[in-house]
């Protein structure tokens, strides 16, 4: 038994009907050429033999005088947590993405480890999805991505013999942070992790602070501030309904607009977002006359564990109020350059401290009602890395890897995106009621990405 600390108890209690806090992660699988016809039968039997599960997907919550404990679960049942279904037909992507919209919406159950994964087939191409579902006290993106990989191999004869997720497992957990900027959260990590380093350590991220804030007051528009978002659409409050929408972007073609513009890979992403969301936007009326604001966690861990949360946040401008999309795509490149010198030399606590007391002037002033006109942030933009090369899980190759993560009221839209060797798959999740028709924006990303290489001048 452990007790879970401040951060993950307070972590756990924001948890409500409207607001389930698991992330879960959509992946697509093509067979091998000689699979048989009943290829995701025979693994699902297989899979099922497999009733052996560890840390930490052999845990459940426990409930002491008010706090939570991590126990094992010495009566796991597999059959709770793994689920074998067929998608109605004809099949296609639009019947996938619906069953992921439903599942996500469910809370996990309490009384069970918290994780599902479900086996999904009869995907009109033949390929195999996997959903699997987690919660965000249990692992981050980064984290769960290298614990999905550990149950993967480059070779696929290998794959074919790896024992499945929950018997691999993670490493001891770690420090936990929230996959959205919670003030409160935050700034437990902060102090927790400053406590650490010592008043030494503190000093130089209040002098960054204090010349960050300087910056701003001379009228510096590189730097975003948390609290300055314009409210519209995004902020609403949500619902217990989400939409799942799923699409990915070559890597090269990305590639070649980042190289192009002197940018990066991250800074095509953000301004295929911020175009997006613009037309988005637009064909609603709504859009602000001032630039949308968005939360970008950036992973501080330093080590090869998987399992815990070790994230800080960035704020970022996504430059919606520009109509040209290079002009964009600059504007946002030199936000995050800025966002890069004033973490530059910081360690990983130190990295967090930063971020925290970067959010909490705006968070005071959205709290007190002080700037009734403007929000936290408008959307948090997740960017993780994935395999780098062909990876194979059960024999079959990885073709997709969607992330679906989690809102909160006035952040009522989140897109997670993971850059692999060949795609960048993007994973949008939102608020069924209060974002509406949200798969338009997989329309307007390719738009976006078309643009970009228009304006540059790459023929696609």
């Amino acid at each position: 038994m452990s007790k879970l600390s401040l951060v993950d108890d307070t972590f756990l209690r924001l948890e409500s009907r409207r607001q389930p806090l698991h992330i879960g992660m959509l992946m697509l699988f093509e067979p091998p050429a000689d699979a048989p016809p009943d290829f995701a039968a025979q693994l699902a039997e297989r899979l099922k033999q497999s009733t052996r599960a560890v840390p930490p997907f052999n845990q459940r919550l426990e409930r002491r005088r008010g706090m939570h404990y991590w126990v094992d679960d010495d009566d796991f049942d597999l059959a709770h947590h793994f689920v074998h279904m067929s998608l109605p037909k004809p099949g296609r992507i639009r019947e996938l993405l619906s069953v992921v919209s439903r599942v996500h919406s469910v809370h996990l159950d309490r009384a069970y480890p918290l994780w599902r994964m479900y086996l999904i087939e009869g995907i009109e191409d033949g390929r195999i999805a996997v959903y699997l579902k987690i919660h965000h006290s249990v692992v981050d993106g980064v984290g769960g991505i290298r614990m999905l990989m550990k149950s993967m191999s480059h070779d696929r004869a290998v794959s074919a013999r790896m024992p499945p997720p929950w018997e691999i497992g993670a490493t001891k957990r770690k420090m936990q942070s929230m996959p959205v900027p919670v003030p409160m959260v935050e700034s437990l990590n902060a102090v927790r992790l400053m406590a650490r380093e010592g008043l030494r350590s503190a000093m130089p991220v209040f002098r960054r602070v204090r010349d960050t804030l300087r910056e701003v007051r001379s009228g510096d528009s590189d730097i975003a501030l948390a609290g300055d978002a314009p409210r519209c659409v995004l902020n609403s409050k949500v619902s217990a309904t989400r939409r799942f929408a799923a699409q990915q972007y070559s890597t090269p073609r990305m590639r070649a607009v980042a190289k192009a513009a002197g940018g990066t890979l991250n800074d095509v992403v953000l301004a295929m977002c911020g175009g997006a969301l613009r037309r988005y936007l637009l064909t609603l009326g709504q859009l602000p006359d001032k630039p949308l604001i968005a939360g970008v966690p950036i992973s501080i861990r330093r080590d090869d564990t998987m399992s815990g949360n070790e994230v800080a946040f960035t704020i970022a401008h996504l430059a919606t109020n520009v109509e040209d999309p290079l002009e964009r795509l600059q504007a946002i490149k030199r936000c995050m350059d800025k966002n890069k010198e004033q973490l530059q030399g910081f360690s990983p606590a130190q990295v967090m401290a930063y971020a925290a007391m970067m959010l909490m002037p705006g968070s005071l002033a959205t709290l007190l009602g002080l700037k009734p006109d403007s929000a936290l942030g408008s959307v948090v933009i997740s960017h993780v890395p994935g395999p780098r090369e062909d990876i194979f899980w059960q024999g079959a190759r990885l073709t997709g890897l969607y992330p679906a993560s989690l809102l909160f009221d006035t952040l009522a839209l989140n897109i997670t995106v993971i850059s692999r060797h060949d795609y960048v798959d993007f994973g949008v999740i939102a608020c069924r009621k209060s974002v509406p028709q949200v798969q338009r924006l997989l329309d307007h990303l390719e738009d976006e990405l078309a643009a970009l290489e228009h304006s540059i001048g790459i023929r696609s």
